[in-house]
């Protein structure tokens, strides 16, 4: 019997990983399932964490980095790229010279800075480094208040604040830019500046612990709809949409903070 091809829309997380499954680029390729899209991975760490705590953060080396770039585009080119964790200077380097030789579509970015329990996955004298050579390859930036306020320089602790401060990263290089509000005590309301406009996605508060690797599975879905050929505003509408929902029905594991569940919908 002769096989039935079918075709996938590729995509590419470019990340660290979570040994425990909820964050990283494990989410990522649960996601990109989600969506139904052929998920390929570029590992630039390897994270031992749980949803309680991290243990430990392994670098992977720079030549390993380049080898999983070349491999990925020279066969398979994706239609959209998230990149969430970069661990060190040497390999923002390598991810920049990568983004600038392959000149991937559709990169969203995360710029990973803390685990839930506060451990520092982006060392902070690498700030600067990912502000001038890293920011300005997002088609979409999705900083949470506290990597926001990393990366503009000053406290947000209302929606003009991240108005403000999405102006301030798109001036930085950012083509469009996501600052997500669940960090908020009032409502979990986004705002997203398209280098034009600016729009106040609503958002409910949903009562749980179980938000582990939110931000990871936000960015990915946001580059899944992107890779579906969505406009911005709407990957980012219905990406918030999908989070709502993984969150909603998340998952009851572990002894912290439990994972979303990303094939809610099936």
């Amino acid at each position: 019997m002769k096989a039935k091809g079918s075709e996938l829309i590729p995509i590419l997380t470019i990340a660290g990983s979570d040994c425990s499954g909820g964050a990283g680029v494990q989410a990522d390729l649960k996601t990109f399932s989600a969506y139904r899209l052929f998920g390929m991975s570029v590992i630039l760490s390897v994270v031992a964490e749980n949803t309680a705590r991290v243990i430990s953060v392994h670098n992977v080396p720079v030549k390993c980095v380049e080898e999983q770039f070349l491999a990925v585009f020279e066969d398979i080119p994706p239609k959209a790229v998230k990149i969430g964790m970069i661990g060190s200077k040497d390999l923002m380097l390598c991810v920049k010279e990568n983004l600038e030789h392959f000149k991937p579509q559709n990169v969203v970015i995360d710029p990973v800075m803390f685990a839930k329990n506060g451990f520092a996955l982006m060392p902070v004298e690498c700030c600067d480094f990912f502000k001038n050579n890293i920011l300005k390859f997002a088609d979409i930036l999705t900083p949470n208040i506290p990597e926001a306020e990393f990366l503009s320089g000053f406290t947000i602790q209302n929606e003009e604040e991240m108005i403000k401060a999405a102006k301030h990263l798109h001036a930085q290089g950012a083509k469009a830019v996501l600052i997500k509000g669940g960090h908020r005590n009032e409502n979990a309301n986004d705002v997203f500046f398209d280098g034009e406009n600016i729009h106040i996605l609503k958002g409910e508060r949903i009562e749980t612990k179980n938000t582990h690797g939110t931000g990871c599975t936000l960015s990915s879905a946001i580059a899944s709809n992107l890779a579906l050929g969505k406009n911005a505003l709407e990957s980012v509408s219905e990406a918030k949409e999908y989070v709502r929902g993984a969150i909603y029905y998340s998952l009851n594991l572990g002894k912290g903070n439990g994972p979303t569940n990303h094939l809610w919908a099936f």
